[in-house]
This record gives C-alpha cells, structure tokens and sequence, in this order.
C-alpha cells in the first residue's frame, strides 16, 4: 500500500520589539495569512529556539496548546479516514 505523508502546514517565528527588551512568538497554521495572536516569551527562549535547540513542534505545543489540539485531532481524523478507505 503506498499512502502519502498529510500533514498540516505549521510555522512558527520569534522576533523582538523594536527596543530589543522584549520577545514575541506568532504561529501560522494550515496557510492562514494573518496567523495567530502573538504571545509573548523570554529571551533566552527565543535564542533556544533561534537556535534550533527547541522542537517546533514542541514549542507549538506550549505556546498554542488549543491550536495543536485540533492539529492533531486534524491528523487522527485524516488517519482515520485513510485506514477505512483502504479497510484496515
């Protein structure tokens, strides 16, 4: 059985204000233009994260829980319908 990977497109920034004091995070999900509300972090988080030393999806899931609970219920219904279709 040949399936392909679905997924739901998931981008995620940090970036300061313009006095540099103060970070912010803003996540896009599934190609929406203006994206969610931004919310604001630490420094030292963003540098982490700057840094590729936080998992996206992680961070996703401390920033936006709400918004990764339906990602991932989106997933399990794509799943679920995948596997009828294909009677397993």
């Amino acid at each position: 059985m040949d399936i392909q990977s679905f997924d739901i497109p998931r981008i995620v920034s940090v970036y300061p204000d313009r006095a540099g004091v103060r970070w912010w995070t803003k996540a896009w999900f599934n190609g929406k233009e203006e994206g969610e509300p931004s919310v604001e972090i630490e420094e030292r988080m963003a540098v982490q994260f700057i840094h590729c030393q936080v998992d996206k999806d992680a961070w996703l899931e401390e920033h936006y829980p709400k918004q990764m609970e339906i990602y991932h219920n989106a997933i399990e219904q794509t799943k679920e319908q995948i596997l009828q279709q294909y009677n397993i």
